[in-house]
Protein backbone atom coordinates (compact mmCIF):
# COMPACT_ATOMS: atom_id res chain seq x y z
CA UNK A 1 0.00 0.00 0.00
CA UNK A 2 1.29 4.08 -0.33
CA UNK A 3 1.25 5.77 3.16
CA UNK A 4 -1.75 7.83 1.52
CA UNK A 5 -3.75 4.46 1.02
CA UNK A 6 -2.24 3.12 4.66
CA UNK A 7 -3.59 6.62 6.16
CA UNK A 8 -6.93 6.62 4.30
CA UNK A 9 -7.43 3.03 5.80
CA UNK A 10 -6.59 4.04 9.42
CA UNK A 11 -9.17 6.92 8.85
CA UNK A 12 -11.85 4.75 7.64
CA UNK A 13 -11.65 2.93 10.85
CA UNK A 14 -11.45 5.76 13.17
CA UNK A 15 -14.63 6.52 11.54
CA UNK A 16 -16.07 3.42 12.19
CA UNK A 17 -15.03 3.76 16.20
CA UNK A 18 -16.29 7.23 16.24
CA UNK A 19 -19.43 6.53 15.04
CA UNK A 20 -19.96 3.65 17.34
CA UNK A 21 -19.14 5.46 20.73
CA UNK A 22 -21.47 8.17 19.10
CA UNK A 23 -23.89 5.44 19.44
CA UNK A 24 -22.94 4.34 23.04
CA UNK A 25 -19.94 1.93 22.55
CA UNK A 26 -18.65 1.40 25.78
CA UNK A 27 -15.88 -1.00 24.72
CA UNK A 28 -14.58 -2.08 21.19
CA UNK A 29 -13.90 -4.95 19.94
CA UNK A 30 -11.12 -5.02 16.99
CA UNK A 31 -11.83 -7.80 14.09
CA UNK A 32 -11.11 -8.73 11.09
CA UNK A 33 -12.63 -11.56 8.30
CA UNK A 34 -10.27 -13.49 5.54
CA UNK A 35 -8.06 -15.61 4.11
CA UNK A 36 -4.55 -15.09 4.11
CA UNK A 37 -4.10 -12.02 6.72
CA UNK A 38 -1.81 -13.86 9.28
CA UNK A 39 0.59 -13.61 6.67
CA UNK A 40 0.82 -9.98 6.55
CA UNK A 41 0.09 -9.73 10.13
CA UNK A 42 3.22 -11.70 10.77
CA UNK A 43 5.48 -9.67 8.42
CA UNK A 44 4.41 -6.23 10.44
CA UNK A 45 5.29 -8.55 13.99
CA UNK A 46 8.91 -9.66 12.43
CA UNK A 47 9.58 -6.15 11.25
CA UNK A 48 8.29 -4.04 14.49
CA UNK A 49 9.55 -6.67 16.55
CA UNK A 50 13.02 -7.40 15.06
CA UNK A 51 12.30 -10.99 15.18
CA UNK A 52 12.49 -13.94 12.13
CA UNK A 53 9.81 -14.91 10.46
CA UNK A 54 10.16 -18.17 11.24
CA UNK A 55 9.72 -17.36 15.12
CA UNK A 56 6.75 -15.87 14.21
CA UNK A 57 4.81 -17.53 11.11
CA UNK A 58 1.89 -20.03 12.28
CA UNK A 59 -0.51 -22.30 10.27
CA UNK A 60 -2.94 -19.45 10.33
CA UNK A 61 -6.30 -21.28 8.98
CA UNK A 62 -4.33 -25.26 9.94
CA UNK A 63 -2.11 -25.28 7.02
CA UNK A 64 0.02 -28.38 6.28
CA UNK A 65 4.03 -28.30 7.06
CA UNK A 66 4.77 -27.59 3.42
CA UNK A 67 2.19 -24.98 3.61
CA UNK A 68 3.86 -23.30 6.12
CA UNK A 69 7.36 -23.54 5.37
CA UNK A 70 6.07 -21.95 2.30
CA UNK A 71 4.94 -19.09 4.29
CA UNK A 72 7.68 -18.73 6.34
CA UNK A 73 9.39 -18.19 2.71
CA UNK A 74 7.07 -15.69 1.80
CA UNK A 75 7.11 -13.18 5.00
CA UNK A 76 11.25 -14.08 4.66
CA UNK A 77 11.46 -12.49 1.24
CA UNK A 78 8.66 -9.72 1.76
CA UNK A 79 11.23 -8.68 5.02
CA UNK A 80 14.47 -9.51 2.92
CA UNK A 81 13.45 -6.38 1.02
CA UNK A 82 14.12 -4.01 3.47
CA UNK A 83 11.67 -1.56 2.50
CA UNK A 84 10.81 -0.19 5.42
CA UNK A 85 12.32 1.15 8.91
CA UNK A 86 11.21 -0.50 11.98
CA UNK A 87 11.32 2.62 13.78
CA UNK A 88 8.51 3.87 10.91
CA UNK A 89 5.62 2.07 12.06
CA UNK A 90 3.24 3.35 9.45
CA UNK A 91 6.10 2.93 7.07
CA UNK A 92 5.69 -0.97 8.30
CA UNK A 93 2.44 -0.81 7.92
CA UNK A 94 1.93 0.37 4.18
CA UNK A 95 5.12 -2.09 3.26
CA UNK A 96 3.79 -5.04 4.89
CA UNK A 97 0.43 -4.78 5.89
CA UNK A 98 -2.77 -4.73 4.80
CA UNK A 99 -6.15 -2.36 4.66
CA UNK A 100 -7.45 -4.46 7.72
CA UNK A 101 -4.84 -4.26 10.02
CA UNK A 102 -4.76 -0.42 8.95
CA UNK A 103 -8.37 -0.11 9.70
CA UNK A 104 -8.13 -1.76 13.01
CA UNK A 105 -5.21 0.71 13.75
CA UNK A 106 -7.48 3.32 13.58
CA UNK A 107 -10.26 1.53 15.40
CA UNK A 108 -7.54 1.16 17.98
CA UNK A 109 -6.30 5.01 18.00
CA UNK A 110 -10.31 6.17 17.67
CA UNK A 111 -11.41 4.02 20.82
CA UNK A 112 -8.00 5.33 22.95
CA UNK A 113 -8.74 8.55 22.19
CA UNK A 114 -12.11 8.56 23.43
CA UNK A 115 -11.05 7.00 26.33
CA UNK A 116 -12.80 3.24 25.28
CA UNK A 117 -11.21 -0.15 25.81
CA UNK A 118 -10.55 -2.20 22.83
CA UNK A 119 -10.39 -5.97 22.80
CA UNK A 120 -8.01 -7.41 21.42
CA UNK A 121 -8.90 -11.47 20.24
CA UNK A 122 -5.87 -12.43 17.86
CA UNK A 123 -3.08 -12.48 16.51
CA UNK A 124 -4.07 -9.88 13.14
CA UNK A 125 -5.52 -7.74 16.10
CA UNK A 126 -2.07 -8.13 17.58
CA UNK A 127 -0.57 -6.79 14.52
CA UNK A 128 -2.60 -3.15 14.49
CA UNK A 129 -1.97 -3.22 18.08
CA UNK A 130 1.39 -3.12 17.33
CA UNK A 131 1.26 -0.65 15.27
CA UNK A 132 -0.84 1.63 17.24
CA UNK A 133 1.15 1.62 20.14
CA UNK A 134 3.74 2.65 17.99
CA UNK A 135 1.74 5.38 16.45
CA UNK A 136 0.51 6.35 19.89
CA UNK A 137 2.05 4.86 23.15
CA UNK A 138 -1.00 5.46 25.42
CA UNK A 139 -2.99 3.52 23.07
CA UNK A 140 -1.52 0.68 25.23
CA UNK A 141 -4.03 1.39 28.13
CA UNK A 142 -6.55 0.76 26.52
CA UNK A 143 -5.94 -2.85 25.26
CA UNK A 144 -7.60 -6.06 26.80
CA UNK A 145 -6.51 -9.17 25.23
CA UNK A 146 -9.09 -11.57 25.79
CA UNK A 147 -6.84 -14.86 25.05
CA UNK A 148 -4.08 -16.28 24.07
CA UNK A 149 -4.38 -17.21 20.30
CA UNK A 150 -2.98 -20.47 19.12
CA UNK A 151 -1.48 -19.03 16.47
CA UNK A 152 2.37 -18.85 16.57
CA UNK A 153 3.69 -15.08 17.44
CA UNK A 154 0.98 -13.99 19.53
CA UNK A 155 2.48 -14.57 23.27
CA UNK A 156 5.36 -12.75 21.59
CA UNK A 157 3.14 -8.98 20.49
CA UNK A 158 1.44 -9.63 23.64
CA UNK A 159 4.33 -9.53 25.45
CA UNK A 160 5.60 -6.53 23.37
CA UNK A 161 3.46 -4.66 24.47
CA UNK A 162 3.56 -5.80 27.83
CA UNK A 163 0.13 -7.22 28.10
CA UNK A 164 -1.31 -10.78 29.81
CA UNK A 165 -4.32 -12.15 27.92
CA UNK A 166 -7.50 -13.09 30.17
CA UNK A 167 -7.81 -16.60 29.22
CA UNK A 168 -6.25 -19.29 26.88
CA UNK A 169 -8.55 -21.26 25.10
CA UNK A 170 -6.94 -22.54 22.46
CA UNK A 171 -8.42 -20.47 19.67
CA UNK A 172 -6.60 -20.03 16.88
CA UNK A 173 -8.19 -17.35 14.88
CA UNK A 174 -9.41 -14.07 16.13
CA UNK A 175 -12.37 -12.78 13.40
CA UNK A 176 -13.74 -10.78 16.53
CA UNK A 177 -14.50 -14.28 18.51
CA UNK A 178 -12.84 -12.96 21.62
CA UNK A 179 -14.97 -10.54 22.00
CA UNK A 180 -18.15 -12.93 22.44
CA UNK A 181 -19.02 -16.09 24.42
CA UNK A 182 -16.10 -18.46 23.90
CA UNK A 183 -18.17 -20.98 23.68
CA UNK A 184 -19.79 -19.87 20.28
CA UNK A 185 -16.26 -19.67 18.48
CA UNK A 186 -15.07 -23.06 16.57
CA UNK A 187 -11.80 -24.23 18.18
CA UNK A 188 -9.06 -25.56 16.62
Amino acid sequence: MTREETLAAILAGADVAARAVQEGADLVVAGEMGIANTTPATAVTARLLGVSAESVTGRGTGVDDGRLAHKVRVVEDALARGASDPADALGVLADLGGLEIAAMTGVMLESAARGRAVILDGFVEGAAALVAVRLAPHVRDFLFPSGLCAERGHAAQLAALGLRPMFDLGLRLGEGTGGGHPMSAETR
